[in-house]
């Protein structure tokens, strides 16, 4: 899948988890950026530790790689008590999900990633869990089997997802604070591009950090990513040190342009615009032309695009924007629809006459 192979793929990857773990803030004060978040996260944490109560089951959702995991974590930091990380795939049955469960300690706080991919077997048994504090249990089969109800610890469940709308109503209702956390400014990520590079060791200017910054698509992770990246050219041709330019240069070797499109985010563009006239195109349409798996389209190369404004959907298929052509130095085309969406397709003068029919330019007859 083209999402594993790229550099500014927001997704993790495992050898990742281990550099991040180095450099990934431990307390909310070291927390940079989503201010409304970190506002009412530390308000809620001193209520719950001033009542010695665990603190209310938290639901994070947002786009992957703006912090979901460090957040949990540092919830579990700032309540002084353990965190348990596991994700919803790997919960494949209720048993799974019950022995982590049943090993937790009083206020300790159960990470759950990829909440929405939860079985529905295993949904059932968090219910009373969240609500009860209690486990059900079935001891024996057949006629003689009984549920008996163990008595747990009052714990905090943190579930982190990027799809919030798969979450059953029954699941999303038992959270009592729910956070979305929104994509960072550039200000914000060059901060953290400035933070992580000292926790590392490397010299880099402000101005290096910026650059860096604006080229990661609002997302911490792809920073780091891209700082990882920078530093290796640094290394090798800018002595050691990032500058503006030297960030530019070796962000440039890498192909991710100033908006923080590479490769395979600007031949979606370029397709849309050269070969069906900027739109509207269907999705699968689109998918042959660019030789790509629907999904990869859907899930990896539209979401930036289309919240950054390059693309929108409509109901006749996929168009580009206008910011797609100045993107790429085109001209915008003159004409435009009546609501300022679909470009005027260019046509011969040849093409208008073969789109009329044969009969163009022919005097038109009256029947009687």
């Amino acid at each position: 899948m083209i999402e594993a192979d790229r550099l500014i793929a927001a997704s993790g990857r495992d050898r990742e988890e281990v550099q991040d773990r180095a450099i990934r803030p431990l307390r909310l004060d070291e927390y940079i950026g989503q201010p409304v978040v970190r506002e009412q996260m530390a308000l809620f944490i001193q209520a719950a530790r001033g009542r010695s109560e665990s603190l209310d089951h938290t639901l994070i959702f947002g786009p992957p790689g703006l912090g979901k995991t460090t957040l949990a974590n540092i919830i579990a930091q700032e309540m002084g008590v353990s965190v348990k990380s596991t994700s919803g795939p790997i919960l494949e049955r209720p048993g799974d999900l019950a022995a982590m469960l049943t090993n937790l300690e009083p206020h300790d706080v159960l990470f759950i990633d990829e909440i929405h991919r939860l079985s529905p077997v295993v949904e059932e048994v968090l219910y009373p869990a969240m609500e009860d504090f209690q486990l059900d249990i079935m001891i024996g089969e057949g006629p003689a089997a009984r549920s008996i109800k163990l008595d747990l610890p009052p714990f905090t469940l943190v579930g982190a997802t990027t799809r919030a709308g798969m979450l059953t109503n029954p699941l999303r209702d038992r959270f009592g604070i729910v956070q979305r956390l929104e994509f960072y400014s550039d200000k914000d990520l060059a901060t953290i591009v400035s933070r992580s590079a000292g926790i590392l060791g490397l010299a880099i200017e402000d101005q290096g950090a910026y650059e860096i910054a604006r080229r990661a698509r609002g997302t911490p992770r792809i920073a780091n990513r891209l700082l990882r990246r920078v530093r290796d050219y640094a290394e090798v041709r800018g002595k050691g040190q990032i500058t503006k330019a030297v960030a530019d240069m070796a962000l440039n070797l890498l192909d991710v342009d100033e908006r923080g499109f590479d490769h395979s985010d600007r031949r979606l563009l370029l397709t849309m615009i050269e070969k069906f006239d900027g739109g509207p195109v269907g999705v699968d349409n689109l998918a042959a032309a660019i030789s790509e798996e629907r999904h990869t389209i859907e899930d990896v190369l539209e979401p930036y695009l289309i919240q950054q404004g390059y693309i929108m959907r409509t109901p006749r298929g996929r168009v580009v924007t206008r910011h797609a052509y100045l993107h790429f130095g085109l001209n915008v085309p003159g004409a435009w629809g009546r609501v300022g969406i679909f470009p005027k397709r260019a046509m011969s003068d040849r093409s208008k006459t073969a789109f009329r029919g044969p009969t163009a330019g022919m005097p038109r007859v009256r029947w009687q």
